[in-house]
């Protein structure tokens, strides 16, 4: 027997993730968006070696940004956003094979690294933090972008000419 995924969205449940969470090895998805959760992630969670779908929007986690993700090898959608991470962003995030990154509404406040446009994403967001600089002009480099949401942030106003070479692009 195995738990391969969990899906407690909308359940009004308050707490903290428990460290044990790290022991369901064969768990594919996580989702548990639009609770009352509080806290930090697990360092545990490294041990979701298969883990491909993290979603933990919408809650009231804290501090800085969840560093456990960047061990997670088959993660490949990423949902933090509406909760009160803060800090930096790792530039190692985006040399990660990532589809779907979602960090909005959180209080980071960083530049986007040179490495930015490493990322194979469909969808980015980052609405509502505090990014700062310019858009990095490796933005060009992502063919398979299909939206990038930077409203609200502090970004200069400096896009890259390459943004043009996004043919995918809709949003």
């Amino acid at each position: 027997r195995t738990v391969a995924g969990i899906d407690l969205n909308h359940a009004d449940i308050a707490g903290y993730l428990p460290a044990e969470l790290g022991l369901l090895t064969d768990l594919g998805l996580f989702h548990i968006n639009s609770n009352r959760f509080c806290g930090t992630i697990p360092g545990t969670f490294k041990h979701l070696e298969i883990l491909f779908e993290l979603d933990l929007s919408n809650n009231r986690f804290a501090g800085k940004f969840p560093y456990v993700v960047l061990s997670l090898p088959k993660l490949i959608f990423l949902d933090i956003r509406f909760n009160e991470f803060e800090g930096t962003v790792p530039p190692q995030l985006f040399d990660k094979p990532l589809d779907a990154i979602f960090i909005n509404h959180n209080r980071f406040a960083f530049e986007l690294p040179d490495n930015f446009g490493n990322s194979p994403v469909s969808v980015i967001v980052l609405a509502n933090n505090k990014f700062h600089g310019c858009v990095p002009a490796s933005i060009g480099n992502m063919s398979n972008l299909n939206e990038v949401i930077f409203l609200n942030n502090a970004f200069r106003s400096c896009v890259p000419e390459e943004i043009g070479l996004l043919k995918n692009l809709t949003v």
